[in-house]
């Protein structure tokens, strides 16, 4: 994914996006609907920020923001996340609002070894489009 690096002709968002996007592999909002509702045994992990997390949420995610990935996964890093770090060999689905920084998140942790990461295709954006449920904390 980071063979990209030609200072000559720099690399901007989307090419990295396109880089992790194929190498990975994506799930739709249904299917992972259906993965929840049967209650396989996954970690929902939502990469986005704070504030995009508490204005809806898919139940049980673990809000993990991209821009601490790495530091979360890995289990040398003394303020590791252990759901995640201890998550290698668990299926781990990965979401935030349009999926280009989960997808990023998802190439990440398979180049991290963990063996069955999937990344939500289309993000929040999709799961809300077509109607999946939401966990909404409260604003004041």
């Amino acid at each position: 994914m980071y063979n990209l690096f030609k200072p000559e002709q720099p690399a901007g968002l989307m090419d990295f996006v396109r880089a992790a996007k194929s190498c990975i592999t994506e799930i739709t909002p249904a299917e992972l609907k259906a993965k929840l509702d049967a209650r396989e045994d996954l970690l929902l992990v939502d990469v986005r920020e704070a504030a995009e997390f508490e204005h809806g949420h898919i139940a049980d995610a673990h809000l993990v923001p991209r821009g601490i990935i790495e530091a979360a996964a890995d289990t040398s890093y003394p303020k590791h996340y252990p759901p995640l770090s201890g998550a290698r060999d668990r299926q781990v689905v990965v979401c935030c609002a349009t999926s280009g920084r989960s997808a990023m998140a998802a190439a990440v942790l398979q180049m991290m070894g963990y063996k069955k990461v999937i990344n939500l295709a289309g993000g929040m954006a999709r799961w809300e489009a077509e109607g999946m449920p939401q966990v909404r904390e409260a604003e004041y």
